[in-house]
């Protein structure tokens, strides 16, 4: 009989590891936890346990998440977070030569996917409320920066409370006033109200209540007469200086020699006869800058000298 040569008996292959899915599974049995107690601690639903510990990672929602899934399952059954997410890379073909030394440097690195870490539901809407809160002011803040600047009058509000007065003083007194007897004028005198540009002006003319009468570019030689039933009549222009006014027929001051916005003036006929000098109306109480005599300073006049003889 001849000699047989038996080759040598080969030790058996070691048995592949089990997936990283029945290593948690495993886990969480011997430690007695069901499922439900797992995600009521992780903050993990239930349904992505259970791909996890069947190895469907590509049930979740991507690839960070199913590493951050599985660390934070694997720290809450006693696994080593950074064996698990090695093995969850491996299983997933982008880290397939495991290095123990890299995976203690990245032990402690952020993963996007891990629920443990992610900002919770309070701090997101506190987030959300701070930027509501930050555009609204945002918006109030430009819409005072961008409006249009309010046209301010240059006679101070002091000075227009006089001149309202002094006209209404002025309709009072003359209400008063009986009509004169043998040879006597009119107790209040007036007529109507005349403007008239010396040159190119903008005008608006309104009413008490702040109804416009007439708002117009008035050209070189162009007038415009107050009605006369007007609820004390006022007027606001830039270029007070350039406007003539005469009441019946005879020239008064002008609202301003200088050329600055005044606004809120009364211009009815006895609050033009009846206004007082202020810095706006220089020369009020004598000649006037062109030459135009000045008002009386009172409703009634006085005679202060000989009057010329009728022709």
């Amino acid at each position: 009989m001849s000699d047989t040569t038996v080759p040598p008996v080969q030790d058996a292959a070691p048995a592949a590891p089990p997936g990283v899915g029945a290593q948690l599974r495993a886990a969480r049995e011997a430690r007695g936890l069901t499922l439900d107690q797992v995600a009521a601690d992780t903050r993990i639903s239930r349904r992505y346990l259970q791909h996890l510990e069947a190895g469907e990672f590509e049930e979740l929602a991507g690839k960070t998440y199913a590493i951050g899934f599985a660390k934070t399952y694997a720290k809450t059954v006693g696994l080593h977070e950074g064996d698990v997410a090695a093995m969850v890379r491996a299983e997933l073909g982008t880290d397939r030569a495991y290095d123990s030394q890299r995976l203690k440097t990245q032990q402690g690195s952020f993963e996007p996917g891990d629920p443990a870490r992610t900002p919770g539901g309070k701090l997101v809407w506190f987030s959300l409320f701070a930027v509501v809160l930050l555009l609204i002011g945002i918006f109030f803040a430009a819409r005072v920066l961008f409006s249009p600047a309010a046209e301010l009058p240059s006679l101070t509000e002091q000075e227009a409370q006089e001149q309202r007065e002094a006209a209404l003083a002025a309709q009072q007194r003359s209400a008063r006033q009986p009509q004169q007897g043998q040879g006597g004028a009119a107790a209040a005198p007036g007529g109507p109200v005349v403007f008239t540009a010396e040159a190119e002006a903008w005008v608006r003319f309104y009413d008490a209540q702040g109804r416009v009468l007439n708002e117009t570019v008035l050209n070189e030689g162009e007038s415009y007469q107050v009605p006369a039933d007007a609820d004390n009549p006022m007027v606001v222009t830039g270029r007070p200086q350039m406007l003539a006014i005469t009441v019946g027929g005879q020239p008064v001051a002008k609202l301003s020699y200088e050329q600055e916005t005044v606004s809120d003036v009364p211009v009815s006929a006895a609050a033009l006869l009846a206004r007082q000098p202020t810095r706006t109306t220089r020369g009020f109480g004598g000649a006037a800058a062109d030459g135009s005599p000045a008002p009386a300073a009172s409703p009634a006049p006085a005679a202060t000298g000989p009057e010329p003889d009728a022709q």
